[in-house]
């Protein structure tokens, strides 16, 4: 059965360079992903909020991701995926460059504006690119294939925190909230001035770099999926989805994951600073080793997945996970770092593979699916924020990490009732069936 699966192609016939042009967009949505997650820590420092405060960071990102995601589909189902990682992309350099005027008014709101509109392209762009990827190839490797481009996303979010980390963190005023409570107005508003300066800096230099790729792919023969100019019925597409029990629970695991992950990676920085009294540069060298644990974790995954189903790793990982949420919990100092270090090397391969099994099976229904399964990162805007409460209330940030445990339970439950839920299942724990020749998937490039 092992060799069986190992010699189904990977890629289609004639999508290498499509797939790797495509695949990095995942690297550059990585890098904006993580350089956000640093802001939490920033912002609570520069302009002394609460940790419910800094989460209107993420629910401004994430929500974006909710808001834009089924337009972006329609879009995507009218014209072509090229259409929508173009379009992804301008909104993507827009709001990188609105951080500029942003710093230069110094409102919180104007950043959440700029945030919003970045977030947007992202989503427009993941909802492109994902299912995208998986139509690449034959069907039965389109989870392992996807897997393969989302590896490629935690190298970005390791230099989007290394970026962060020197141009932003390492900048900041040591200042306590107290010491600038007693400035006066004029010594703060310099402070401040120079610290979201620093802020604006890394997305307007990504800002320059994107619109170089833009003209790339532009310019760039994509192939055609098939199916990108059948017609559109939203209202039977959605009945059609909502009553496919496979992908409706891979949607129910999708947003809890997002938020388990967002909220592991968000209050990293806030839980090393407590745990080993490090300030935010310091303490965000952690957070890279738990990046680098996610990259290095996910091309084992897919290694892995030659030979073990990916259900079944899904499985294993968000019971581990769970369990070393236990430990963040209960542990303190060095014991609770490395306990959430680990968590990110289980979260390696729980995206792709929700979504991999979740849009499996759908056939033209699977633009509008995989919108779902993106819309379902809201996620990523509502438990961090729900875990912000949390550390206020208790005053406590290892004691917020219950929400993420409860997360990866769902994501275990998922993976166990995922086994007898029909075409989810078909493929990955069976000698897969014979498919069509590769590149079959794929028309004339434009």
């Amino acid at each position: 059965m092992a060799n069986h699966k190992q010699n189904i192609s990977l890629l289609g016939r004639g999508s290498k360079w499509p797939f790797i042009l495509i695949t990095s967009l995942f690297f550059l949505w990585g890098l904006a992903n993580n350089m956000t997650d640093t802001l939490l820590a920033a912002f609570k420092r520069i302009m002394s909020m609460s940790d419910f405060q800094t989460s209107w960071i993420q629910l401004a990102f994430y929500g974006s991701y909710f808001c834009l995601a089924l337009p972006a589909a329609i879009l995507i189902k009218k014209f072509t995926y090229k259409t929508g990682v173009l379009v992804g992309l301008g909104l993507f350099v827009l709001g990188s460059l609105l951080f500029y005027p942003a710093s230069i008014s110094m409102q919180y709101g104007h950043f959440l504006v700029a945030l919003f509109i970045l977030a947007g392209g992202l989503s427009i762009l993941e909802t492109a690119a994902n299912p995208y990827i998986v139509a690449m190839g034959p069907e039965h490797t389109g989870t392992r294939r996807l897997n393969l481009a989302q590896s490629f996303n935690p190298i970005g979010s390791i230099l989007g925190v290394l970026l962060s980390k020197v141009f932003i963190l390492s900048q900041l005023n040591i200042s306590t909230a107290e010491e600038r409570s007693s400035m006066s107005t004029e010594q703060l508003a310099a402070i401040q001035s120079d610290e979201l300066t620093a802020v604006m800096l890394p997305y307007v230099g990504v800002a320059v770099f994107l619109v170089l790729l833009w003209l790339v792919i532009k310019f760039t023969p994509m192939p055609v999926a098939s199916g990108e100019a059948s017609s559109l019925n939203l209202l039977s597409t959605c009945n059609r989805l909502r009553k496919t029990p496979h992908y409706t629970w891979a949607v129910v695991a999708q947003f809890v994951y997002v938020g388990a992950q967002i909220g592991v990676w968000s209050y990293t920085i806030r839980y090393v600073m407590q745990e080993l009294n490090l300030n935010e540069a310091s303490a965000a060298s952690y957070y890279m080793a738990a990046l680098v644990l996610f990259a290095v974790s996910r091309f084992v995954f897919t290694a892995l997945m030659k030979v073990v189903s990916p259900r079944k790793l899904l499985l294993i990982s968000a019971t581990v996970a769970a369990a070393l949420c236990g430990v963040v919990i209960g542990g303190n100092g060095l014991l609770g770092v490395y306990a959430l270090i680990a968590i990110s090397g289980c979260m390696s391969l729980m995206f792709p593979t929700i979504y991999g099994l979740g849009i499996r099976g759908l056939g033209e229904d699977t633009k509008i699916g995989g919108a779902g399964l993106i819309m379902a990162i809201l996620g990523g805007a509502l438990l961090p924020a729900v875990q912000g409460l949390a550390s206020d209330y208790m005053q406590d940030i290892s004691m917020s990490f219950f929400v993420p445990l409860f997360c990866f339970l769902i994501v275990a439950l998922y993976a166990v009732k995922v086994k007898h839920m029909g075409v989810a299942n078909q493929g990955e724990e069976q000698v897969a069936p014979k498919v069509a020749q590769p590149g079959t998937a794929m028309s004339e490039a434009v």
